[in-house]
């Protein structure tokens, strides 16, 4: 079983306490990490860049993390495609949107719109970790966690 942890819009200027505790505690035994963007700081994504990093950038990204990260990116996970996008625009249509920029993926990771989701739609999976540190829309801060075997379950964590 793959174990993955997700975050997304850290919105960071330099590296906290906060990051470095939520690492310790839900993400340092992950087999992959995935930030969907928005991190703000080159030094954030230099903290998580480790073998099993995965990232996008976000449209609030520094000219430096946009430099070394893609808008977009399709990762193998055992036996499904995960597409990882940051999301742009409103958050009404926004699934919509980003479903469109992609082809032959059952999970799609995105950001963006500051609100956990976690729901199957048209056989993919949208899954959205909401917020772990600063503004979340949808309450609680949270990360997101996915198992990943013959099936794939994932959790919103509030942490």
């Amino acid at each position: 079983m793959l174990k993955i942890g997700i975050l997304s819009d850290t919105h960071l200027k330099k590296i906290t306490d906060r990051l470095e505790e939520i690492y310790q505690k839900y993400l340092f035994n992950m087999d992959i990490i995935i930030h969907a963007g928005d991190y703000i700081s080159i030094e954030v994504v230099e903290f998580l860049n480790r073998d099993n990093f995965h990232g996008v950038r976000g449209n609030m990204d520094s000219h430096e993390v946009k430099q070394i990260l893609p808008d977009k990116k399709v990762i193998e996970a055992g036996s499904h495609r995960i597409g990882i996008i940051h999301g742009w625009g409103p958050k009404d249509g926004l699934e919509g949107k980003i479903r469109d920029e992609f082809r032959d993926v059952n999970i799609i990771v995105y950001g963006h719109s500051h609100s956990a989701a976690n729901h199957v739609k048209d056989g993919i999976l949208f899954f959205n970790p909401g917020v772990a540190i600063g503004y979340s829309l949808s309450g609680p801060h949270t990360i997101g966690i996915m198992e990943i075997d013959d099936v794939v379950k994932g959790k919103i964590v509030n942490i």
